[in-house]
């Protein structure tokens, strides 16, 4: 299975009151790490966009373990967590800089034509892309 991790620094506008990470960042952090593995993977999202491909969330789900605060340094890792040629979920791991895990979720998409939000099908349209899938989940 392939993990991508991205380096996330913590920014002062990411904190609440309490001096931690405010907790819906955490699904931009997500989407930070989705788009580092799709590019490790050797594509660019925005070259979907541009045939006309936009992959919408339609499920998340996190779990939130420790905090992490302004000043620090996170880690989230990224996988193929399930994938059947339409949908896609994603997991992830964000870690503090010792390591220690902090939130842990999935988020699944699937791929829609931009103009009427018609499911496309990964396996037929984006052929390359299937077959990276396939292989970054070890199948």
């Amino acid at each position: 299975m392939k993990i991508v991790e991205s380096e996330i620094k913590v920014r002062y506008q990411e904190t609440d009151q309490m001096g931690v990470v405010y907790h819906a960042n955490y699904l931009v952090w997500f989407e930070i790490g989705r788009t580092d593995f799709i590019e490790a993977l050797g594509f660019q999202y925005h070259e979907l966009e541009e045939q006309g491909i936009v992959s919408p969330v339609l499920d998340a789900n996190v779990q939130f373990k420790s905090p992490i605060r302004y000043g620090q340094k996170a880690y989230v890792k990224t996988w193929v967590d399930q994938y059947d040629g339409l949908k896609v979920t994603y997991g992830y791991e964000i870690v503090n800089g010792k390591g220690e895990t902090a939130v842990t979720g999935k988020t699944t998409h699937v791929c829609v034509t931009k103009d009427r939000f018609r499911p496309v099908s990964t396996r037929k349209k984006f052929p390359q892309l299937h077959e990276a899938y396939l292989k970054a989940k070890g199948e």
